[in-house]
């Protein structure tokens, strides 16, 4: 598949209203921006050849300086680089392409959330999404005795959430590795990270809790559809057991490659040194152009054996005809198999819902995304519209597949996922499946 698009995103200083926190708090994003946005003076920057002081020099003669050295891929640093002789971004990308010192020269793109929020408060929704006639099967997966596993772990790259409200705090991790003593005892270069990381103000704070001006709402109400605890009078999640991750690079104007980079680097890290049974990593944001350093991590991540689910977007177009990053990037030449599933969302009577991008090679399946009920800081509920609400959805059906087929692989999981849709109307022709997730044989 090829997959570009910006997103057509979330206004957050109307989810910052909802949650009770004022709109002047912030520029408010666009609904539909006229080109993908990036970091002013920034670039992504990957060298040909190995960190050296003569790459570095070469650099600084173009008018780049590196300050951060994000990863090693095959062999090659992947820099995030500042300009430094006032050039803009495209053009200096383009002469520095053209140097042939460079893989490639990008912009740092920059991301937001994908949710449309409704309600502004209410802890008396209907959990459709669970339960309903096209909702995702999962209380006939509970019925059966499938509720989840806390062995198996999902990443959530997003805003933070809320890990100790009260839906959550039961699957909230907290690192073994790495107790709060100011050291950096496991060696990942984060010290004390104990609920995860907050790569967008790079500190252990996972949650904010407005402390910056952001509430972490989004991140908070993706978590409760993956795993929102059962019987404590609260909302429930696709699973009942569940452990989830923090890779928090979304803070009050969003986020931007580098920063997605390194979460997704981060769970990979964990997975591979630690032996955690990463098998997901819930992506409900989107925006900017293609990124091949993103993509890069991406491949990383899915030759670990760990999905990446996106949302498709929610600004209503084809993605088949435009694409729409990150939910169009494709693993296969790079793991062998496709670890990205994009998500479209569809209302409770089964439609495709009118803000939800699709593509029928592009976008895999549908999920609920209308009308979604979840936790949200401040241990209180509230509903919310957007591919962003689908992609947990998908999310925790993938924890759930692993929870009874332990040992089952990225690729299997998401053959069973895709495999088990159900057919849905107003998704044939739209997606790739035709279909809606269905967890119930799960």
């Amino acid at each position: 598949m090829n997959r570009t698009r910006l997103f057509g995103l979330l206004t957050l200083s109307v989810l910052l209203a909802a949650c009770g926190q004022t709109p002047a708090q912030l520029t408010p994003d666009a609904a539909q921006a006229s080109a993908p946005a990036f970091v002013d003076g920034e670039l992504l920057v990957q060298l040909k050849g190995g960190l050296s002081s003569q790459a570095l020099t070469s650099l600084s003669a173009l008018g780049v300086q590196s300050v951060e050295t994000l990863s090693t891929v095959n062999g090659a640093a992947l820099l995030r680089a500042r300009i430094t002789d006032g050039q803009g971004v495209l053009a200096k990308a383009k002469q520095l392409q053209a140097s042939g010192l460079v893989r490639f020269a990008e912009p740092n793109w920059t991301y937001q959330t994908q949710a449309l929020p409704t309600d502004s408060y209410y802890t008396n929704g209907t959990l459709w999404g669970m339960k309903g006639n096209f909702g995702s099967g999962a209380e006939t997966a509970w019925a059966a005795g499938h509720t989840g596993s806390d062995n198996v772990y999902v990443g959530i790259i997003d805003e933070g959430y809320q890990f100790d409200h009260p839906d959550l705090k039961g699957n909230a991790w907290l690192n073994p590795f790495d107790p709060v003593d100011g050291k950096d005892n496991d060696g990942n270069g984060y010290i004390d990270d104990t609920r995860g990381w907050d790569f967008a103000n790079n500190d252990n704070t996972v949650y904010d809790g407005g402390t910056r001006g952001s509430l972490d709402a989004h991140g908070t109400h993706v978590a409760g559809t993956i795993g929102g605890t059962a019987n404590d009078g609260g909302v429930v999640g696709v699973n009942h057991n569940v452990t989830f991750i923090s890779g928090k690079f979304l803070g009050r104007r969003g986020g931007n490659s580098a920063d997605a980079i390194k979460a997704v680097n981060y769970f990979v890290d964990l997975k591979s040194r630690h032996g955690l049974n990463i098998v997901a990593l819930n992506n409900s944001w989107g925006g900017g152009g293609f990124s091949q350093a993103l993509l890069d991590a991406i491949v990383v991540a899915a030759k670990a054996n760990i999905l990446f689910i996106a949302a498709a977007g929610n600004s209503g177009t084809d993605n088949d005809a435009t694409a729409s990053y990150p939910s169009n990037y494709d693993t296969t030449a790079g793991a062998g198999y496709d670890s990205v599933i994009a998500v479209a969302a569809i209302d409770k009577a089964g439609a495709l819902a009118s803000f939800s991008q699709y593509g029928k090679t592009t976008v895999d399946i549908g999920a609920p995304g209308v009308a979604i009920t979840s936790s949200v800081p401040y241990n209180t509920y509230s509903s919310y519209n957007g591919t962003s609400m689908a992609t947990p959805h998908v999310t925790g059906g993938a924890a759930l597949y692993a929870s009874t087929h332990p040992g089952a692989t990225a690729a299997q999981i998401r053959a069973a996922i895709l495999g088990s849709a159900t057919p849905t109307a107003s998704l044939s022709g739209k997606t790739v499946t035709g279909g809606r997730l269905n967890v119930s044989g799960f």
